[in-house]
């Protein structure tokens, strides 16, 4: 049996022509750049609980934003000091590296093409003072360390009594 070819029309049926309002996003409402929609389809299809609250991926999301901002302004600094236009991934891994918490957070992370940890032994550094000159670093006055005798001893003894 064949159906007649129904007519597409540009009105909705039963809107009289109303227009719609146009769709607002959750990453919009919630200011972020991140895509809370994706976040929350993940959260929710990855099984971490069986239920996943509406406040969950805005979350999530907020978080994941601003630790990608951190490390992209390291970055970009650590770009601008080696003089270069383009972040490259030893960029990000003298950023994530230079500071304390995200190195911490990061301790585990294998970033591709990094490089190695810049690190100095500190029995390789050379040593105060003895610079162009040559001069050995002053000593402290015999003075200062019998004084500091002095008040140990004197501290010692009111304890004592």
């Amino acid at each position: 049996v064949a159906f007649p070819a129904r007519r597409r029309s540009s009105k909705m049926a039963g809107r009289k022509g109303v227009a719609r309002k146009k769709a607002v996003t959750r990453s919009v409402r919630a200011g972020l750049q991140f895509p809370v929609g994706r976040i929350g389809r993940y959260l929710k299809k990855g099984r971490y609980a069986q239920r996943v609250g509406s406040g969950a991926p805005v979350y999530l999301a907020a978080v994941l934003e601003y630790l990608a901002t951190e490390v992209m302004e390291l970055a970009g600094d650590a770009a601008k000091e080696s003089k270069k236009a383009r972040i490259i991934p030893r960029h990000l891994m003298i950023a994530v590296q230079g500071d304390p918490e995200l190195s911490r957070l990061l301790a585990g992370v294998t970033i591709a093409y990094g490089g190695v940890v810049p690190y100095i032994n500190s029995a390789l550094l050379p040593k105060k003072g003895a610079g162009a000159a040559g001069k050995e670093p002053k000593k402290k006055a015999a003075a200062t360390k019998s004084l500091k005798k002095k008040e140990i001893e004197s501290l010692n003894e009111s304890c004592l009594t």
